[in-house]
């Protein structure tokens, strides 16, 4: 005869009520295994000292003396904030602040435009142009910085470039053998230029992306409405998107904001300062005359200022999102 299992809930009579469920006795509580987090440690710690290491140690070199000497015999000596001190009242320092924020929201406000009119373009074309387009954005995207930047540096060259030539071809004689990196505005307006084109396939491929997952039947239903398409994209598109625009926007603001490998390779921040952001400010402060504790310092202000954008960017997103 088989045993009644023990702690067995009451069974449900016919037509009397069900069974309580507190009646039942407690689950078990699972043991969660270690080994999920075992086998991601190594790449956990990886990636932390990769990341936090250096922050650190620009930090510990921000609040020391370091210079060539400390570099190569150590024995650094702590002078707390006097080199934050020292480069606060540097008005070159704030001048290419203000540079800095200038060059990130001039090309912020570029690449969005942009992008938002290659991604409406690309979502009504057909399937072939659709395919080209898209193939085009992703090989622009995957081209190396050195070689994009080298790329610039031939187009605008004063002797042999193709703009120079060709502008001289529609009749401006002026720009024959015209020096643009000898220019502060013009080689500002090149490097502004580079970074869009640069920047522009990431965005507008992930707000293409967005835009196909809005419902076909909400578009038609303005449209009968009378809407035209730019009402449609004021008040139906970007409301529903708005995340994901604010999203590209804050990861723009923080790859223009270091743009550092396009200017120091095509103008090293020159002519004169007229290229030169935090990022190019650090490396001359550092390198020109072994200043590495002033780089460091320079270094750590540009990630504040860069937290504090990304936190006024974050905190509207959050605002918005507790709206909707």
């Amino acid at each position: 005869m088989a045993r009644p299992a023990l702690l067995a809930p009451p069974a449900a009579t016919p037509g009397g009520p069900p069974p309580d469920p507190a009646d039942a006795p407690p689950r078990p509580r699972r043991r969660t295994a270690p080994w999920p987090y075992l086998l991601i440690s190594p790449a956990v710690l990886g990636a932390a000292y990769l990341l936090l290491y250096p922050l650190l140690r620009a930090l510990l070199i921000s609040v020391q003396d370091f210079g060539l000497r400390q570099l190569i015999l150590g024995g650094a000596e702590y002078v707390g904030l006097e080199n934050y001190q020292r480069l606060l009242e540097d008005p070159r320092f704030w001048e290419v602040v203000r540079r800095t924020f200038l060059f990130m929201a001039v090309n912020t406000v570029l690449i969005m435009v942009v992008s938002t009119l290659v991604a409406l373009m690309t979502e009504r074309l057909g399937r072939r142009a659709r395919t080209l387009v898209l193939g085009s954005l992703v090989l622009v995207w995957a081209m190396p910085v050195v070689a994009a930047t080298t790329v610039f540096q031939w187009l605008f060259h004063s002797e042999y470039g193709i703009v120079n030539h060709t502008l001289v071809r529609l009749g401006f004689g002026s720009y024959a053998h015209y020096p643009w990196f000898a220019h502060g505005d013009a080689a500002f307006a090149i490097v502004v230029a580079l970074v869009v084109w640069q920047s522009v396939p990431f965005a507008a491929i992930t707000l293409y992306s967005a835009l196909t997952t809005v419902p076909a039947e909400l578009h038609e239903s303005a449209r009968l409405d009378g809407a035209g398409g730019w009402r449609i994209f004021r008040s139906l598109t970007f409301p529903l998107l708005r995340p994901v625009f604010l999203l590209v926007a804050s990861l723009e603001v923080i790859w223009t904001f270091k743009a550092f490998t396009q200017i120091w390779v095509m103008t090293r921040g020159g002519p004169g300062d007229a290229t030169t952001i935090l990022p190019v400010y650090a490396v001359q402060t550092a390198l020109a005359g072994q200043h590495y504790d002033l780089g460091a310092a320079a270094s750590m202000v540009s990630v504040v200022l860069m937290s504090g954008v990304l936190v006024l960017y974050l905190r509207r997103l959050l605002r918005q999102e507790a709206e909707q």
